[in-house]
């Protein structure tokens, strides 16, 4: 309610300095849209980066197909998944990142997830992760080298032979800080990310 309150008071305050050559019209039929989006508790508040359909229902396909032995085991609330885009070799096409933040992918060691081309085929799959992964600016084999959490340390994470490794607590541990220059993805808890069924 309070979140509510100061879009209005923000919303009014805007509209009351708008000078009185400007086009108010335009102005006022914004505020009075966004008045009653928020009054009626429609308005969308969250920062939350908007979906792209075409990515969500390509991965949702595939996870049906990659867990399909899976699948009569699972509860409802297991069927989900967040996502993150970014283009980890530079071909001007995103590849996915794909996690999960429940019981039946995560245990004490971390949680599972897969890396995915853009075209839906699995680079790999990896396991005993801690969210967010980082995408380092050193590449190798022209995919950019990752830092993965597991077991409360960062580990560096190369590309061999055209897939990342699955585990990363038995990859070379990371000395010092995650680069400031990094780009964090799959940041579940922090970032909000919106959550899919499949």
């Amino acid at each position: 309610m309070k979140n509510k309150i100061l879009v209005l008071i923000g919303i009014l305050a805007l509209y009351s300095c708008q000078s009185k050559n400007e086009s108010k019209n335009i102005i006022k039929t914004i505020i009075q849209d966004t008045l009653s989006k928020t009054i009626g508790g429609t308005a969308d508040l969250s920062d939350a980066p908007s979906r792209d359909d075409k990515a969500v229902a390509l991965i949702r396909k595939q996870l049906n197909v990659l867990l399909v032995k899976d699948l009569a085991t699972m509860t409802k609330d297991d069927r989900y998944f967040y996502y993150e885009a970014f283009d980890l070799n530079n071909d001007q096409k995103n590849e996915y990142f794909v996690g999960f933040s429940n019981s039946y992918f995560c245990g004490s060691g971390g949680c599972s997830g897969y890396i995915l081309n853009n075209d839906g085929s699995v680079i790999n799959h990896f396991t005993v992760t801690d969210f967010p992964i980082y995408v380092t600016t050193s590449s190798t084999e022209k995919f950019y080298d990752l830092i993965m959490k597991s077991g409360g340390l960062f580990h560096h994470i190369k590309m061999k032979n055209g897939k990342y490794p699955t585990n990363p607590s038995i990859e070379e541990k990371w000395k010092g800080d995650v680069p400031k220059e990094s780009t964090k993805v799959l940041d579940i808890y922090d970032k909000k990310l919106e959550k899919y069924s499949f």
